[in-house]
């Protein structure tokens, strides 16, 4: 299996954008490339070529499901896992997340100790169901 390194972190909130990118990059060692927004990551999706994108729900303009949906129109995520991000986890709201195409889902507040190894773990076991 292909080790993770690049993660797309699409996240509007400033202090949330700083405590994932120290969480994913000094603990994790991951490299991560931050967008504020749907349109951002669609913009940069490309050039950066992310193994994995974590994906805010609620943002203002594109939020994560119209983000996803659009990234999926314009490219193969096959072998991309996307995890979206929220404090909204009602067990009916998760199932329609990864009825959506989502890998998984982290909830906020995320403990940024851990991370790292809760990507790490949603990476290893994407595509092997």
């Amino acid at each position: 299996m292909t080790e993770l390194k690049r993660i797309m972190h699409v996240e509007d909130d400033p202090s949330i954008q700083a405590v994932a990118k120290v969480a994913l990059e000094v603990v994790g060692g991951f490299t991560v490339e931050t967008c504020n927004g749907g349109e951002e990551a669609l913009q940069r999706f490309t050039s950066f070529a992310p193994q994995l994108i974590l994906l805010d729900v609620m943002m203002p303009g594109m939020d994560g499901p119209s983000t996803l949906k659009q990234l999926q129109q314009d490219h193969d995520l096959s072998t991309v896992p996307v995890v979206f991000m929220t404090a909204k986890v009602q067990a009916s709201e998760i199932q329609s997340y990864k009825a959506l195409g989502a890998a998984d889902v982290v909830v906020k507040p995320f403990d940024p100790m851990a991370l790292s190894d809760q990507i790490r773990s949603i990476w290893r076991g994407f595509g092997q169901s």
